[in-house]
């Protein structure tokens, strides 16, 4: 049964449309503006509400104001009950919201036609309410799905590299950490604030695992040689980059339209091996050219490249590594983000140890590493 609020300061009015009301509904009656405001806030909440206009202190069009003020009670449609009949006054009720007008002498057969027709409308809206936040709620759960497939599949192809690689699973998981440490670090410095919105953070985080997803197309005899890599062996080790960068780009032309965290993914593979000063691969960009993501990636994968263990070597202490991270400040860094890992080195560190490589893990990919060695150069 439906619950209609009546707020009239005339006695005789409130009798009149409780004993009209009443045998359909349940009523609820006040006789001023501030008892009124109270009442709606109650349980339970009135489905619709009869308000005088003229009512001594707190007016009805006041009323109407503080209720559409009020996130409980806003969407309870209001009849003005009243004896004006200006179209002046008609026109201003309806602008502060109310939904229609019963005018005094109420003629009882119309103020029960139009109260059923708000009651109606009422049950209308809340039906499309609960229809529409059940369908957002479907769209936020396919989209949690859509998203967590999307995570798998890119960790899926960053682990794909890792299989070919030296380096552990937590690699990834470290190079994605320290990534998100440097943008959060980043978010109010100039000339970086206006590129790293929440959204591109996240899909920088994501991006990252693709980094060396171009080693899969190196072949293992240089990708796995335990010694130093001859000058043409480097060359082609170097390869890895654009590899990289054109198997994303194939999969982006696959999709038909543009993937937001491809364009970085792709900007990550190609350009995180460029160096600030020019000196690095694959195309010799310098400073500002250097795409942000591949800078960001640039620090992260250095610094866990010397601060990890692998088959090949003992890690590099913290001082040590920074050492050489500031010595590559302006040559082979950006010198933003140098300065922000100094500020927040104690984060790189929590990762790091949060996501170390057990003795474990590098025993198996050491005896891992040795057979596909050994079966390269069988």
């Amino acid at each position: 049964m439906a619950t209609i609020l009546i707020v009239d300061d005339a006695y005789e009015n409130l009798t009149l449309l409780t004993e009209l009301l009443m045998p359909t509904y349940e009523v609820r009656a006040v006789t001023s503006g501030e008892r009124a405001l109270k009442a709606a806030q109650g349980e339970p909440r009135p489905d619709l509400i009869l308000l005088d206009v003229m009512m001594p202190g707190m007016d009805g069009h006041e009323v109407l104001k503080r209720l559409k003020a009020d996130e409980r009670t806003r969407n309870i449609p209001v009849l003005f009950v009243t004896a004006m009949d200006s179209s002046a006054d008609e026109e201003q009720g309806l602008l502060l919201g109310a939904v229609d007008y019963i005018t005094k002498p109420i003629k009882p057969a119309i103020a029960l036609a139009r109260v059923r027709a708000q009651l109606d409308l009422k049950v209308a809206r809340d039906w499309l309410t609960d229809r529409n936040s059940a369908l957002e709620e479907e769209v936020r759960r396919r989209l949690k799905e859509i998203q967590f497939t999307q995570d798998v599949t890119i960790r899926a192809l960053g682990h794909l590299a890792e299989i070919r690689d030296p380096e552990t699973g937590n690699h990834l998981r470290r190079t994605q950490g320290y990534v998100r440490t440097l943008c959060e670090g980043l978010r109010d410095n100039p000339r970086f604030s206006s590129f790293l919105t929440p959204e591109n953070i996240e899909l920088l985080e994501k991006s990252a695992p693709l980094h060396d997803i171009g080693k899969v197309g190196i072949p293992d005899h240089i990708l796995l040689k335990p010694g130093k890599l001859t000058a043409e062996e480097w060359d082609i080790m170097k390869t890895h980059s654009m590899l990289g960068w054109h198997a994303l780009a194939l999969v982006e032309a696959d999709a038909e339209r543009s993937i937001p965290f491809l364009a970085f993914a792709k900007e990550i593979a190609r350009h995180h091996h460029e160096k600030w000063d020019g000196s690095g691969y694959p195309d010799g960009l310098a400073g500002d050219a250097i795409p942000i993501a591949a800078r960001l990636m640039a620090l992260a994968d250095v610094f866990d490249a010397l601060t990890s263990r692998r088959p090949y070597k003992e890690p590099f202490s913290i001082e040590r590594s920074t050492q050489i991270i500031v010595e590559g400040r302006g040559k082979h860094f950006d010198p933003d983000l140098v300065d922000t890992y100094l500020r927040l080195r104690d984060t790189f560190v929590e990762i790091s140890e949060r996501y170390a490589d057990s003795t474990a893990e590098v025993n198996e990919k050491v005896q891992a590493f040795k057979v596909i060695v050994e079966g390269a150069g069988s």
